[in-house]
C-alpha cells in the first residue's frame, strides 16, 4: 500500500511539472498545446468534402480557386482540423502560384516535414504536428531571408483575423500586429 501511495505521489508531481510546456520561445499552458485530431466520424461531419480530402487524403485544391490565396488581412492561419497555429500573414507573400504562400511557419514546432514521391521526383510535404493534416509542400524558391516557399492548401487552414485573436484564444499572437 505504501508503494502505491508513493507511486501516486510521483505521478502527481510529474503531471504538475508537465502542465507547463515550452513551445518555440514562449511558455504556454498545456491547454494551449493540447491540440488533438477529432475522431473520424466528427471530421467527416465537421469538414467540407474538400477539407477532408486535402487534410486526410493528401489531395490538393485547385490553384486560384481557394479561400486564402488572395487573402490580404492581418491574422494567423491555424489547422482546420485541430486549431494548432501554423502560419501568420506577416510571413505571407504573393508567389503567383494560386495558393497561399509563406516564407516561414508561425510555429515551426507545429510543422512536420516528410519526403513524398507522388510526382515521381521527391518533394518535401508539410503536415501539422498534432492533427497530422496534409498542408501542402515547402520549396526552396521563396523570398529572403529564408528562401523558402511554404505552398499551402487553403482547405487545410482556418484564418483568424487579428481582431478575433483574443476571442478565439490566440491572444499570444496579438503583438505580431501592433
Amino acid at each position: 500500500m505504501k508503494k502505491v501511495i508513493i507511486l501516486l505521489a510521483v505521478i502527481s508531481s510529474v503531471l504538475a511539472i508537465s502542465s507547463t510546456v515550452i513551445s518555440g520561445d514562449r511558455m504556454q499552458s498545456e491547454s494551449k498545446t493540447s491540440y488533438t485530431k477529432p475522431a473520424e466520424a466528427e471530421l467527416k461531419q465537421r469538414l467540407t468534402p474538400l477539407q477532408y480530402s486535402v487534410t486526410q487524403h493528401d489531395d490538393t485544391e485547385r490553384a486560384f480557386n481557394n479561400d486564402y490565396w488572395d487573402e490580404n488581412r492581418d491574422g494567423i492561419y491555424v489547422d482546420v482540423v485541430s486549431g494548432e497555429p501554423l502560419f501568420s500573414s506577416t510571413h505571407k507573400y504573393k508567389s503567383g502560384t494560386g495558393w497561399p504562400s509563406f516564407s516561414q511557419p508561425l510555429e515551426s514546432s507545429n510543422i512536420m516535414e516528410k519526403t513524398d514521391y507522388v510526382l515521381i521526383f521527391p518533394r518535401t510535404e508539410v503536415r501539422s504536428k498534432y492533427a497530422d493534416s496534409h498542408l501542402g509542400h515547402v520549396f526552396e524558391d521563396g523570398p529572403e531571408p529564408t528562401g523558402l516557399r511554404y505552398c499551402i492548401n487553403s482547405a487545410s487552414l482556418r484564418f483568424i483575423p487579428k481582431e478575433e485573436l483574443v476571442k478565439e484564444g490566440y491572444e499570444e499572437y496579438v503583438t505580431l500586429f501592433e
